[in-house]
């Protein structure tokens, strides 16, 4: 920025706090928000109203009333009070909604979403008044649903025909999607995701393509009762904030969820954590074990995030090499970066010096027991530590 640019924004940057101290009370009316008819013929269509989180500022819904609202398109509300009651018949052409940490129940949300028949997509962040969240089939047109961290949320039930898209972010929850879903991401907390995915989705969504789960939970998956038979996309993250995740996991066990997704063609499995304490196969002398007469025939694009020398890993890849008969890549990635200093970033992300020697094993078990096991149709991608950036410094050294 020149310094002319500069000097203008600060004046202007003081004019407006000396203006806000000297009207620090906002009222909100019609002529205000330019709703209704006017000479000029203007239609308000984006109305976005972000407020300090400190305050608690009712929205007032009877500005929004007698058909004054009906060229909003998109409406966003963030740190306020919106009780929206029944009878509450506007917003007709309203096709974004998003709420973010807006007090609001679930039967309050429900009058307003039983009017405004042209959304599209509908945004909930932190809406903690919310218990239990129904969709209705008035919705012909809802395709996209995100719920984040809504607290006390406990049943979420879409009667929307048309949802194709839902990503949600949270603890356990009872959902009801319909047949209509295609893409679900969920992000869970407490939460023994990777188990209830396999357990109950195939029922839930039965039509599902594309599955992203993340994880800090899990247990060894049983035979799944069920199928994805549509499922050609999945990805499974496991994460922890410090420490190793579920040093007893057997990633093996995971062959069951594929099994159950015969149209499965991506699969990327990501494990992000400070340390391993999994057994690792370079100190095991027992055999790799292996679980014959499956046969994955769809899979082709395989990538490992966080790849170890963990004995279970190892033999996770070893048996996608023997059995996906249509695998043309297969990535192993020995760290887990959230960004690299080769993506234009100044450096790597700092990774911990102990996942620096995890990802030396790592590349050793590679070459032990799965170099030898890569047919010629297949490319076989192996990402090492980055070796141009401080994250790498001491790393030799240690391991000599």
């Amino acid at each position: 920025m020149s310094l002319r640019d500069a000097a203008r924004a600060a004046c202007v940057s003081h004019s407006f706090l000396r203006s806000w101290r000297c009207h620090p009370n906002l009222t909100f009316s019609k002529e205000a928000l330019v709703l209704g008819w006017n000479p000029y013929r203007k239609r308000l269509e984006e109305l976005s109203l972000l407020l300090d989180y400190d305050a608690e500022y009712n929205f007032p819904c009877s500005v929004l009333l007698d058909g004054r609202a009906n060229s909003i398109r998109d409406l966003d509300l963030t740190d306020c009070v919106f009780r929206p009651m029944a009878g509450f018949s506007c917003l007709r052409s309203l096709t974004c909604l998003s709420l973010c940490d807006v007090y609001i129940t679930g039967d309050e949300l429900g009058c307003l979403l039983s009017c405004s028949f042209a959304l599209e997509e509908l945004t909930l962040m932190s809406c903690e008044e919310i218990i239990c969240l129904k969709i209705p089939c008035v919705l012909q047109r809802l395709n996209r649903l995100v719920v984040h961290e809504c607290d006390n949320l406990e049943a979420l039930e879409s009667k929307a025909p048309n949802l194709s898209i839902f990503h949600y972010t949270g603890g356990a929850v009872k959902l009801s999607l319909g047949d209509a879903l295609r893409d679900l991401t969920i992000t869970a907390s407490g939460w023994n995701l990777v188990h209830y995915a396999g357990a109950k989705l195939p029922h839930i969504v039965p039509y599902l393509e594309a599955l992203d789960i993340t994880s800090s939970l899990a247990r060894k998956i049983p035979v799944l009762p069920g199928k994805f038979f549509h499922l050609k996309d999945l990805a499974i993250s496991f994460m922890v904030s410090a420490g190793s995740f579920c040093p007893d996991y057997d990633y093996l066990s995971l062959v069951s969820f594929l099994d159950a997704c015969p149209s499965l063609e991506t699969l990327i499995l990501s494990v992000k954590q400070d340390s391993v304490e999994h057994d690792s196969v370079l100190g095991d002398s027992s055999q790799l074990r292996q679980m014959p007469g499956h046969s994955h025939g769809s899979i082709k694009d395989v990538t490992t995030v966080g790849f170890s020398s963990a004995k279970s890993m190892v033999e996770l890849a070893c048996h996608i090499l023997e059995n996906a008969v249509s695998l043309e890549r297969l990535t192993l990635e020995t760290v887990c970066y959230d960004f690299r200093c080769c993506d234009g970033y100044s450096e790597c992300n700092p990774v911990a010096e102990d996942m620096m020697v995890e990802a030396r094993k790592a590349l050793l078990a590679v070459e032990r027991y799965l170099s030898e096991k890569v047919p010629s149709t297949v490319e076989l991608n192996v990402v090492e530590p980055c070796g141009r950036c401080g994250a790498t410094e001491n790393f030799h050294d240690k391991l000599s």
